[in-house]
Order: structure tokens, then sequence, then C-alpha cells
């Protein structure tokens, strides 16, 4: 372990969690990247509070995670935890002043379980308060002291400071995204005096992988490196995983750095690349599913001789005549079924008494509790059979074989099983494959010019690196377009098909494949804050969630091995008892058996044959898969309670701008109605609208600079830009007291006069009267799905411009194609009555509120909501965001970058309105094939209980022998999984099928 600088102690602060947007501000998201602030880590809990994932194996079942949850939250200090059976991982949120991770890992451990705290994918930090310490030289008393302290408070972002005359040091509590290390000792330096960062209270933690350590002097000589690279916490090197664990100060050294630093120190000896948790784990499911399937080969292996001696082996004279050798107390056959299967029993069979000892000790039962009460009851009755025959000389009939093959089969079904579900995150593993390993970074000289290419580990990438990017290859970061131009294809990410150029100052996603052209790209998201990270972390969170209907699951899981046992007691007593009363004839009863014997195999059949598994894993499985084949199709998906609330939507909500339209809105009529010349009304209206970032805005500015300049129409992105230039272009006029109106228009003042620009709402509230001409050709603008824009100058009405936004082509189709499905489209809007019921009659939409502004979107919600209702929304996650929050089902609409998808439950990340039908319709066949599921564990259960119990037994003579009813249960959970994994074969709805059009 490094030693920590001067033995000086640093005080943690908890970090500040984020502020939830209040409806007012939900206009100004357009900032918000995709995904941002939905990750359930320390920035999204409560204050004080931390996050952190643990690794739980040793679950089998409902009842293992029930009881893990429980001994999770009698933890003191714990305030929520969240268990998730497939993915063996629990998510515990925790005040770290009451209990610390080792406590949380201990309980965990106490109630029966292996914990491992799992270490989280790399991320750009630092959010909230940091505490940095700083050595100051120059200070000679304590007025030196109180000028720096009154110096360091009164930057801003520093939240306290205080400075120790005797040991020259400085503590600087700071907020990193207002004020920098570099800013305070620049501060300090300003004031006269000399002044170098030490450490701060951040900490960051990556694991490497080490090759080239090959005996012990190596790894002290790793050690020593570690030791003298300054920045550096703790380390831990694991010799048989060759894994280096850091704990390091990130604002002291980066994760590239210290790589570099422990490279460089062993003269290129060691070899170190980063190990991706992602593929941590993977690795860690593949170990388990072969521990398991080496188990059940050694189990078949000892097994079979044990069956062979039972049924193949009488019927070979020579053989048969060497087993009935006796040799003490027992024949030679005895002798060899007991000591094989003794093996099987205590050995293979050692980890269902472990996990039945634990379950029982937590006041709970789960599956292992059946198997080992049914494989200890075959075993230890055969054994005092065998005792109780040497003693008296009456020999009764054993049955090692059921307890040995009951064990197997047991153990086929969990491998099968571990296959499966190893199969259901197959599209986090996909997701994460997309990463690629390396990345080629420019290294510039002092001038900025590139001198050198350099082929680095992909996860040390740092924002602002410059990265070379060859044809076929994929981007390896989130970032912009330096140099070069090309197409690159974004399926992977985003789900849209065809290639999307890339020229100078294009944002590029991580993980999409440059097809044609060589790129320069400046790297601005890595680690967790990169699209692609984010969309993995999204699908994770909602492969954790449960779907409320799993509550029933859990609640059948809670009695259901009580119940079971108690049925088996009640089969054994019926059958002895009746036995014993003379109900049944002798002749059933196996050769030398008696009444306890014949009732002993029917309770035991009991015991084994129900299963406890297929109910737990009927949710979470199919939740996990359409998690996965959602985010394939771009649809990512927010959990199983939206996916369940999404199968019953009977209202789709439908934001007009950017959703329903192309949200490229265009000037297609400029009207003036006074003597004012038609250019200066332009210069006029560009004027005012210059200092707005809306669309409408954004639009009139490119349509009179390109009348002005003849110049052609730009993109959306570069109107924008041209939007800002005009101010200091020279042709547009001097603008004064501009404001903003939300829903109304703007308003500012031009050579001392008022104007307005705007809708009818904003100039009838100034006091402008609107003259009849003007009025009609207003009203004949909006009949034909056209928005108005009025302009007034010195409080008269002087011109109107016509603004268009095309519809998207697949609009009236989807709308047509809800309307089959049984959904009923609705369309809101802040836009007038005439231009929405255009733009509705266009698209088929029947209902149509307009002028909303956008916190009344969330009362138009409530509305549809109040007769029980369950009401999806889907907006382009901007200004939608109350809407969002206030639906059953939100659906957020983009590209994937640039919207404010927090309140969304859905996020559909291609433009495509058809993924609206994509995200209802998977739901419901979710949901069909979790009914499908729950239907069949639950009559498995129904069925083979009775049958197991012997109840047909009198009538048909079926009769289900312990290693034949292991063989069923061990099947029904294998048949659940693979009826899960059907989902995996889901293809999106074709138009064409739904609104039933024939293609010829």
């Amino acid at each position: 372990m490094a030693p920590s600088f001067g033995g000086l102690q640093l005080t943690p602060f908890s970090s500040g969690g984020r502020k939830t947007l209040p409806d007012d501000d939900a206009g100004d998201l357009e900032d918000v990247r995709l995904l941002d602030a939905y990750k359930e880590d320390d920035s999204g809990l409560e204050e004080g509070m931390r996050g952190i994932q643990v690794r739980v194996t040793g679950m089998t079942c409902a009842a293992c995670s029930n009881s893990v949850e429980g001994a999770l939250r009698d933890v003191n200090g714990v305030l929520r935890a969240s268990v998730a059976l497939l993915q063996n991982r629990a998510d515990v949120v925790f005040d770290p002043k009451l209990v610390g991770e080792e406590d949380i890992k201990n309980a965990i451990e106490d109630a029966g379980f292996d914990a491992e705290i799992m270490s989280e994918p790399s991320r750009t930090k630092p959010h909230g308060t940091l505490l940095g310490q700083f050595t100051i030289g120059g200070m000679t008393c304590a007025v030196c002291v109180n000028s720096v302290e009154g110096i360091l408070r009164k930057l801003p972002g520093v939240k306290r400071a205080v400075v120790a005359l005797a040991t020259s040091l400085g503590e600087v509590e700071y907020d990193p995204t207002i004020i920098s290390k570099d800013d305070i000792v620049n501060a300090i330096e300003d004031a006269g005096f000399e002044a170098s960062f030490v450490q701060s209270s951040e900490q960051d933690k990556i694991i490497l992988g080490v090759t080239g350590i090959s005996n012990e002097m190596d790894a002290l000589i790793l050690e020593g490196i570690l030791t003298s690279i300054r920045g550096v916490r703790q380390f831990l090197f694991d010799r048989t995983l060759g894994e280096l664990e850091v704990l390091f100060d990130p604002e002291v050294i980066s994760s590239r750095s210290l790589v570099d630093g422990i490279e460089g120190g062993s003269n290129a000896k060691f070899k170190l690349h980063v190990k991706n948790p992602y593929t941590r784990m993977t690795s860690k499911d593949l170990e388990e599913s072969s521990n398991m399937f080496r188990l059940f080969t050694s189990s078949l292996f000892l097994s079979i001789p044990v069956f062979l001696i039972r049924v193949v082996c009488p019927h070979i004279p020579l053989v048969d005549s060497l087993l009935l050798l006796r040799c003490g107390p027992f024949l030679m056959g005895d002798w060899l079924k007991w000591a094989l299967v003794s093996l099987v029993q205590f050995v293979i069979g050692k980890r269902f008494y472990i996990a039945a000892g634990r379950a029982l000790r937590n006041g709970s039962a789960n599956m292992d509790v059946l198997v080992a009460l049914g494989t200890s009851a075959s075993y230890f009755y055969s054994v005092c059979a065998l005792l109780y025959g040497a003693v008296t000389g009456f020999w009764s009939p054993t049955y090692f074989e059921a307890s040995a093959m009951l064990i197997t089969f047991v153990l086929l079904g969990k491998y099968l099983e571990s296959l499966a579900k190893g199969k259901t995150s197959d599209a986090i593993k996909k997701l994460v494959e997309l990463a690629p390993a390396t990345a080629l970074l420019l290294v510039k000289d002092k001038g900025g010019r590139f001198i050198e290419e350099r082929e680095i580990d992909a996860m040390l990438i740092q924002p602002g690196d410059v990265l070379k990017v060859f044809p076929g290859t994929k981007v390896p970061a989130d970032g912009i377009v330096m140099w070069g131009s090309s197409y690159v294809n974004e399926s992977m990410v985003t789900g849209e098909s065809a290639p999307v150029s890339k020229e100078v100052n294009s944002p590029v996603i991580g993980g999409t494949m440059n097809l044609y052209g060589a790129l320069h790209i400046q790297a601005t998201k890595v680690g967790s804050n990169a699209v692609l990270s984010q969309i993995i972390s999204l699908v994770e969170t909602a492969q954790m969630s449960k779907a409320p209907i799993q509550k029933f699951a859990d609640f059948v899981a809670s009695i259901f091995v009580p119940t079971v046992v108690a049925m088996s007691l009640l089969t054994l007593l019926g059958w002895y008892v009746s036995g014993t009363l003379g109900a049944y004839p002798k002749q059933w009863l196996p050769e030398n058996g008696n009444y306890f014997v014949f009732a002993l195999m029917f309770a035991i059949s009991v015991v084994v044959i129900a299963c406890p598994c297929a109910l737990g894993l009927a949710t979470p499985t199919a939740v996990m898969v359409a998690t996965g084949v959602g985010a394939n199709n771009g649809v990512l998906i927010k959990g199983g309670d939206a996916l369940e609330r999404a199968q019953k939507v009977k209202y789709v909500v439908f934001d007009k701008t950017g959703t329903l339209t192309q949200g490229k809105a265009t000037v297609t009529t400029a009207k003036v109605f006074t003597g004012m010349d038609h250019g200066e009304f332009l210069t006029l209206v560009a004027s005012a609208e210059a200092s707005s970032e809306h669309p409408l805005a954004v639009a009139i500015v490119e349509y009179a600079r390109h009348f002005h300049f003849f110049e052609e129409p730009s993109t959306t992105k570069d109107a924008q830009d041209h939007s800002r230039e005009t101010r200091f272009s020279g042709w547009l006029l001097d603008v004064s007291e501009f404001s903003a109106l939300p829903g109304r228009g703007v308003q500012c003042f031009i050579k001392g006069k008022r104007v307005l620009v705007g809708n009818r709402k904003l100039l009838t509230e100034s006091g402008v009267t609107i003259p009849t001409d003007v009025e009609n050709f207003l009203v004949n603008l909006e009949e034909s799905a056209k928005t108005g824009v009025l302009v007034a100058y010195d409080d008269t009405a002087v011109g109107v411009l016509g603004v268009a936004d095309p519809l998207k082509r697949e609009a009236a189709v989807v709308v047509e194609g809800l309307l089959k499905m049984g959904v009923i489209p609705v369309m809101v809007t802040g836009d007038n009555w005439r231009t929405a019921r255009a733009v509705a009659k266009e698209v088929g939409i029947q209902d149509v509120r307009a002028e909303v502004m956008p916190a009344g979107k969330a009362e138009v919600i409530h509305s549809f909501q109040k007769d029980g209702s369950i009401v999806a929304m889907v907006g382009d996650g901007i200004n939608d965001s109350p809407a969002l929050a206030a639906a059953d089902v939100g659906m957020a609409i983009g590209a994937g970058t640039d919207i404010a998808i927090e309140a969304a439950d859905y996020v559909l990340m291609r433009s495509n309105l058809e993924d609206v039908i994509t995200a209802i319709d998977l739901s419901r066949k979710t949901f069909s094939r979790i009914r499908l599921n729950y239907v069949f564990a639950m009559a498995y259960n129904v069925i083979a209980i009775p049958i197991a119990a012997g109840v047909f037994f009198p009538w048909l003579g079926i009769k289900l022998p312990p290693w034949a009813a292991g063989a069923c249960m061990a099947l029904s959970s294998v048949s659940v999984v693979c009826s899960s994994l059907l989902l995996r074969r889901y293809k999106k709805p074709r138009l064409t099928t739904i609104l039933e059009i024939t293609v010829e």
C-alpha cells in the first residue's frame, strides 16, 4: 500500500445531488445530454448518500434474492436495496456516515452468500465539492495567513479555506465545476506567495491487467514504482489473476499518466491494459457456467456406474456374480453404490446443503432446501435400510441411484439455465464489444503541431485528446471532427441504417464505424459520460428493475417451499396410513418393500418435482431479453415497470413541433402591409429575432440573410451558427431591452421604438390592434397548416411572416397504425388552433389540443388519466419534460444527443415515429411472453405435484421415481428461460402488416 503524503488526513465531502428542474424551467433543457442524470450514481442520490453495486453469488431463486434484500434493508444506514437474481447483483444506496462498504458486504455474507464490491466503469469526474491541499511558501506571520485565507475565500467556487502557518499548508474546499486547482494556485501566486497542489479528497479506481511479472522480484519492483508515483493512494496486486487494482487521486495524476509511469518505470518490461468492468463481469459469469458444467460432469461420471449396477449389471451373469459377493456385512454392489453416492451426495452436492443451510438461517426456504431434503431422504433411508438388513437379515430395497441421479439432473438443469441466462444479457455484451480496444492518439509538441502517432488503450482516452480514425475502423470516443470528411455508420448505436455524413465540427459517437475517409477527432465525452456507456448503463439499470407483476412471483416464492414440504408430509402420511389400514393391495408395494418405503418414494418425488425457480425466472428473463432487443432496435427502455405500463397504453399524445413535424422550420411567405420596404422589414424582424434561440427565430434570421446576400439556405445547425454570427456582421440593427416571452414571441426596442414579433396573444396583450386585412391573411396561412408570425413596429402591425414545418413522411402512416392497434392518437401544441387543426387533419388525428403552454401539456395528460386510462406522451424532450413526467409512459424521441430524457421511460434513439409503434408492440409481446411463462410455471406445478404424489396411481398406474421427478424439475426452469429467449427473434412490426396493406 502506498503511504499517504506527509501523513496528512483529508476529510471527504459528500457531493450534492443534482437538482430536479421545475416545470417552469423545462423549456431550457437544450444543453442536457442524452441520458444525463439518469444513471443512478452518486449524482442522482439524496444529499450525503452513496450508491454501490455488489456482486452476489450463490443465489438460485427468488427466495434467495428476497433473503439478500431483507438482510441489506436490516442494516442500519441502508436506504434502499434492490437485488437482481439474473445478474447476481445488488444495488445499494446507503449513508456512509452510518455504514461502510465492508459492513454491506459482511451483511450479505452473514446471510450465507458470497459478496464482492464491484468497481464502477471509469467516469469523468468531478462533481460536488472537493477538499484540496496546497503547499504555500513565503508566509512569515499571521498577517500572511489571514491574507491568503481572505484571497481564497473570495474566489468563486471556494466554499471554505484554512491555512496553517506551521506546516505551510492550506486546505481548500472547492467546487471543481466552477474553479480548478490551477486557478487556486494562480490566485495564491498572484498574491505574492509560492503555491503548488499536493492532493485532493477525490479518488478513482482503475483495474489493470499486468504482464511481464515472472517472479517475486518483479512484484517488488512494481510495488516500488507504485509507491514512488505521486497521487497513488492504495494498490493491490493479485499475481494469480495478473490484476493490479489502484486507488489514485485524479486531481494529481490521470489514469493514462499512471499507466505510462508504471511502464516507463519498468523500462517497458511491464505491459499494462485496462480491464473493462463489463468484460470482467462477463468472464465471471462464464466461470460460473464452467464450474456448473464441471460439477455436472463429475456427478454424471459417478452416477452412471450406480445406474448400471441397478439396471444393467443384473443381466450380465459374470458381473452380477461379482456384485453379489459378500464383503463384510454387505454385498460388493452395496459397498460400491454407497461409496459412489456418498461422493455425489456430500462432495458434489455440498453446495445444496450450504445454500439450504444459509436460507434456513435467514428464515426463508428455497429450491436448495427441497433438493437437500429430497436427496437426503433417499440417501439416508438407503443407508438405514442397509444397516437394518445387516442387523436383522431383512433386506429392504435401497434407492441410492435416486439420490445420485437427482443431483445429476438438477446440476444439468442449473448448467443449462446458466447458459440460457447468459444469452439474455447478450445485448449488453454486444454493446460493450462495439467500443474499440485501442485508439490512435496524435501527440502534439509545444507549438501545437502533431509530431507522433501513438496507440493507446481506448479506456485511457481523456477529454481533449485528438485521435486519428482510419476508414473501416471504429470511432474510439464521442467527439468533434477536427479534420477530414467521411460517412459514419451509426446504426449500432442509434438504429439509423443510413450512413451519416461527417464534416469538420460534426459530432461523432464512440463505437460507430467510419466508412470512407480518414478523420481527426477531438474527444469530448469519455468513460461513463460517453453515449455508448450511458446506453449500456441504461440497459443494465432497466434489467435490474422489477416489473410490478414480479411481486406476484416473489409472494408465491415466499410461501412455496413450506407449502411443498407440507404437501410432501401429507403424501407420506396419506399413503402410509392408507396402506396400514388396507386401503390398497400389497401387490402395489416394491419387492421386499413396505408401506413406509412405498409412501416415502411418493413424498420424495413431491419434494423434488416442485420448482419455485420457474416462477422466479418468468419475469426477469423476459424483461432482460426485451430491453436488449429494444436497444438493438434503437428503443431504450428504462425498466420493467415502463414495459408493463406501455402494453396497456390507450392514448398516445404527440407534441407537434419536432415530433410530428421535422423541426426544420422555413419561411415561405413574407408580406408587408405598410409602406415599409421589403428589405427594411426583413432587417427589422431579423434584428429582433437574432437574440432568440427559438427554431422559428432561427428560420426567420436565415431567410432574411438569404434575402440580403442571396446565399443558399444552410442546415439547421449552420443556421443556428449564422444566427449568432449575424449579430456582429454589420447588417443588423442595434437592439436594446430584448426579452423572450414564452408562448408569445419576442419584444425589443430598435431606434427607440418597440418591436413585437410573435403571435396574436403578444400583440393583443401589448395593446396593438390587428387590422382586418392582416387578420384575413393570417387566417389563410393557418388554414394551410402554416404558422403566422405577426410583426409590429412602434405599436403598429406592419407585416406577417408565414413559417412552415414539414410533416415527417411517416407521421400519417404511424397515426393510422396506432388506430389499427386500438390506440387513440392525440396532438398537443402551443401553436394556434387553425394551424393545429390543419396539421392534425393532414396526419389523421381527430383529438387536438392547441395554444397549450409547456406547463399546460401536463394538465392535458392528467385530463386523459382521470378515467384510469394509461397515457403515453411522445415529445422531443426539450420543453416537454413536464408532460413526459406526468404521462404513464414518457417517450423522448430524437437522434440520440442533446435530449433531456430524465422524465421519459423510453428513449427512441432515431427521429422516426415508427419506433413508437415498435415500443408499444415490443411491450405487448414481452408481457404476452411473461404471462405464458407464468401459465407454464403454475401449470407445471399444479399438474406435476399431484402426479408425483401418486394421485393418479390407483387408476392409471402412473408413478414418477424421484430421479425422474428431479429431471422434470430441472427442465422446467430451463424451459421458462428458453421461452423468454424466443423474444430474441422479435422483428419490428411492418406498417404494411398493421395497416393490412397488400403489396403487389
